[in-house]
């Protein structure tokens, strides 16, 4: 079984969660907390697979637990839940390591992938929340963008033409299945291609990836 820990300050939003994760025969919701402080205490006590990470609550917010997570549950793994607020949570989320982000509003079978995907070791960000990621960090940026195209173009350099073709599309916000449908490809072969890109260019989730390619001004059918 997954452990989860719901860290959210609406009881609502908690009890919503719980329902949603509990119709997965895979996942149970060990425990809930209503602050970023107590989220921590419990995550150490429960020995938690997942945690589910307001960014705002009150005591402790949720960008400031997840800094403290590593060191009191090293196992666990953070999906972050966001309503989208300032762009600098959104991007200290992202470098901090947090293993997916989430809209509040999100499907829920989209909820309990992400659950699956942070317990076996991997990033999950739903196209709704890259999107609005890349186009927030994109929008705030402030050094010259000639200058960053030069220098994203140069850390592309090391993928072939299919994997800047997959690139384009994550820098979309493109699923893997979307982006497959569109390029015709499977969606298996999509993910392998993202691993194989991330991996490559030394990022972390796709996010980072995104964002490199809309620095590069990439597009997958014309290049740059």
């Amino acid at each position: 079984m997954i452990r989860v820990l719901v860290a959210d300050d609406e009881p609502l939003i908690r009890a919503g969660i719980r329902m949603i994760l509990g119709s997965a025969d895979d996942i149970e919701v060990v425990a809930e907390a209503a602050d970023g402080r107590e989220a921590l205490e419990l995550a150490r006590a429960h020995r938690v697979d997942v945690v589910l990470l307001d960014i705002q609550m009150p005591v402790m917010d949720g960008l400031t637990a997840l800094g403290e997570l590593a060191k009191v549950a090293p196992g666990a793994r953070a999906l972050i839940l966001t309503t989208f607020g300032e762009r600098e949570n959104v991007l200290r989320a992202v470098t901090e390591g947090g293993a997916g982000f989430l809209l509040k509003d999100t499907a829920p079978h989209e909820l309990i992938q992400a659950v699956r995907a942070a317990a076996g070791g991997n990033a999950f960000l739903s196209p709704a929340a890259t999107r609005h990621i890349v186009d927030s960090l994109a929008s705030g940026r402030s050094a010259s963008l000639a200058a960053r195209a030069v220098a994203a173009r140069r850390r592309l350099e090391v993928l072939t033409p299919r994997e800047l073709e997959v690139l384009a599309l994550l820098g979309e916000g493109l699923s893997n299945a979307d982006a497959g449908a569109r390029i015709h490809m499977s969606e298996a072969t999509v993910k392998t291609y993202v691993s194989r890109i991330l991996a490559k260019l030394g990022c972390e989730n796709r996010v980072q990836a995104a964002l490199l390619a809309r620095d590069a001004e990439l597009d997958g059918r014309h290049g740059w």
